[in-house]
């Protein structure tokens, strides 16, 4: 069994609108629709969406999908959106997917490689990551000297200077042991300079307690690309319409 848990309760302030920034839509359809999609062309049983702004109008919008919302009232990180779906964690066995709302680019193979490579390696989540030319924002992969090992993941904004000079970063898009997920996210705290609840710090519980962390390249950096104001929007737009063209999924 596969759950996809999406997270969709961001303001899009950025997006200079009042409608919910999950509803703008790329190459005619909703940038959530996208992320949904891909979840359930990669297999999800399961898609729990965790709404916030307009949460109302993302209800109507896609009442007839089978998908589960739960609200993020206050935005206090991506660890308590995450926890805002305990309820449907509670006895849930599989693979739990957790995917970023606003990255309409991301395909339901590249999940299906991320959940195969998960399974291979026995693994208690495994991270999808990306090398970008302009890191700026994402948070950053940290490995281990000569060995490239996974060591964990830095936010940007807690990142040394050296740690912002890397390359490769955090898609935000994981695959979890349901249960190494419940164990976790009990344990993260909000002790950063945003003063939140970071799902990038359950990756680090889990690798500390001796569970197989495993990071797994996206097959092109494009697919993590999010929307967070119109040029992007109006960016991802052109990537999907060209992919439509040229008959790829």
């Amino acid at each position: 069994m596969t759950m996809a848990i999406v997270l969709a309760a961001g303001e899009g302030k950025r997006m200079k609108s009042d409608l919910p920034k999950v509803l703008h839509e790329a190459a005619g359809a909703p940038l959530l629709e996208h992320v949904g999609d891909a979840a359930r062309a990669s297999g999800a049983d399961r898609i729990v969406v965790v709404i916030g702004k307009g949460a109302d109008r993302v209800r109507e919008r896609f009442a007839d999908r089978g998908w589960e919302f739960v609200v993020q009232s206050e935005r206090l990180g991506t660890g308590d959106a995450v926890k805002r779906a305990s309820s449907a964690l509670e006895s849930f066995e599989g693979d739990v997917l957790v995917l970023a709302g606003d990255v309409p680019l991301l395909r339901g193979r590249t999940l299906r490689t991320l959940r195969e490579r998960h399974h291979e390696a026995r693994a208690a989540v495994s991270v999808l990551t990306a090398s970008l030319k302009d890191p700026t924002g994402y948070g950053r992969i940290v490995r281990a000297g000569d060995s490239g090992l996974f060591q964990g993941i830095v936010e940007h904004k807690d990142a040394t200077d050296d740690q912002r000079a890397i390359h490769e970063v955090n898609s935000s898009i994981y695959c979890f042991d349901a249960a190494a997920l419940r164990e976790a996210l009990p344990r993260i705290d909000n002790d950063n300079a945003q003063g939140e609840y970071y799902l990038t710090d359950t990756v680090t519980i889990l690798r500390d307690a001796g569970r197989r962390v495993l990071a797994v390249a996206a097959a092109t950096p494009e697919e993590i690309l999010g929307v967070n104001d119109r040029e992007q929007l109006a960016q991802v737009d052109e990537l999907l319409r060209q992919r439509a063209g040229e008959g790829r999924e």
